[in-house]
């Protein structure tokens, strides 16, 4: 007899972008190349000198050794200045910042400092698959708030606060939303932030895509002017998009320096300190590449902007919700098929490859998860002859 396994993990599900990557080995290459909208990775590469930094400090024996548990103080210095930039606050500083392997792990550590096995946490639903996996693994029950198409996927702040009992610990925005695009207005984060303060529990922001917001749009909300901040915000960020090294992993935590010591324990547990090369570099590249940074927004608007127009044409697709990487596309085949079924064929016979919205959580079926930034601007322009008269058996 095998010995057990922790059965909160088995009740995790499987990571699904292998499976849809197994579709497209199935494509033939009729329609010609592959469109490939299913992962958000960044389509452009560091700029040379950021790359010629990295290699130089690779090769510099200092950043082999140890680091600090919460990060760098470099990197945490001018990551801190960075977001006071953005969000015109002075009211914190590097004793507020824990730099992580990328915002995944920095959800995953938040999660454990927050609650325990048996506590709850609410994420909007179409939700971010791999917060609910870290979750189900912890043994925190994933509260769902449904958000629909008609309300272009922005959730209520009254239906979550119907969802708060003694069991929760949190509430999760993502804004700009994955996997919907959707992005939240100020006055909504700040309602859910005074739902959170009055309900004694924490608002975990992930702003993972925050350098990515729309023209003339330059911060998600405006909660770090307040003095009281600390009590029950706290933000995720990411560097992987920003500055194109998904691969470096680095993300950070913004939160009160009590908060970060208690995090810090769980750094140190799982990774002792961030990966030194990734962290020298970028806390150079956060004041030096402020015009590339800008470059990199406006492309991505671009391409967001060129999904849009290229599906005008498409024939019963409809955009419900659209931002920064993402766009959630409705098909036009209703309850013919599964969400899944219709990504399936994409895949296999038009090889596009886009993501199941059933595979975000309540609320995604009827659509389709579209990551535009990761495919060549040129491409999105073929997405409605390869859509067209697609037949779902």
């Amino acid at each position: 007899m095998t010995a057990p396994i922790n059965p909160h993990l088995i009740d995790t599900a499987t990571p699904p972008i292998p499976e849809a990557r197994g579709w497209i080995t199935r494509y033939g290459g009729a329609r010609g190349p592959l469109i490939d909208l299913s992962q958000a990775a960044p389509a452009v590469s560091p700029p040379p000198e950021m790359l010629q930094r990295l290699g130089a400090a690779a090769s510099d024996p200092a950043s082999a050794r140890y680091g600090a548990i919460e990060g760098d103080a470099a990197l945490r210095e001018a990551y801190a200045a960075d977001v006071r930039d953005i969000y015109a606050a002075s009211n914190f500083g590097a004793g507020n910042i824990a730099i992580t392997a990328g915002c995944n792990q920095a959800f995953m550590v938040t999660a454990m400092a927050l609650a325990k096995a048996g506590d709850s946490i609410i994420l909007p639903s179409p939700w971010y698959f791999n917060h609910k996996m870290a979750l189900d693994m912890l043994g925190i029950e994933a509260r769902p708030l449904i958000c629909n198409a008609a309300n272009g996927f922005i959730p209520d702040v009254h239906e979550a606060a119907k969802l708060i009992d003694e069991r929760t610990r949190a509430i999760v925005l993502v804004t700009p939303n994955n996997p919907t695009g959707a992005i939240y207005p100020p006055e909504t984060i700040a309602a859910f932030h005074e739902l959170c303060r009055s309900r004694n529990i924490w608002l975990i922001v992930d702003e993972t895509y925050r350098d990515f917001m729309p023209d003339g749009v330059d911060r998600p909300h405006n909660l770090f002017t307040r003095e009281d901040w600390r009590d029950h915000l706290i933000q995720l960020y990411s560097f992987s998009k920003s500055y194109a090294i998904p691969g470096y992993r680095l993300g950070a935590i913004l939160g009160a320096p009590t908060l970060v010591r208690e995090i810090a324990k769980c750094l140190d547990t799982l990774q002792i300190c961030p990966a030194r090369v990734g962290q020298i570099v970028t806390a150079w590249a956060v004041d030096a590449l402020r015009d590339w940074r800008a470059d990199n927004r406006a492309d991505i608007n671009a391409r967001a902007a060129a999904f849009a127009d290229a599906m005008k044409s498409a024939q019963g697709w409809t955009i419900d919700s659209i931002g920064s990487y993402f766009a959630f596309l409705r098909y036009p085949f209703g309850d013919k098929a599964s969400a899944a079924r219709i990504a399936e064929t994409m895949a296999m016979e038009r090889g596009v490859l886009a993501l199941p919205g059933s595979w975000f959580g309540p609320g995604g079926e009827g659509h389709l998860r579209v990551a535009f930034a990761n495919a060549p601007i040129e491409m999105l322009s073929e997405l409605p002859s390869r859509l067209d008269h697609l037949r779902i058996n």
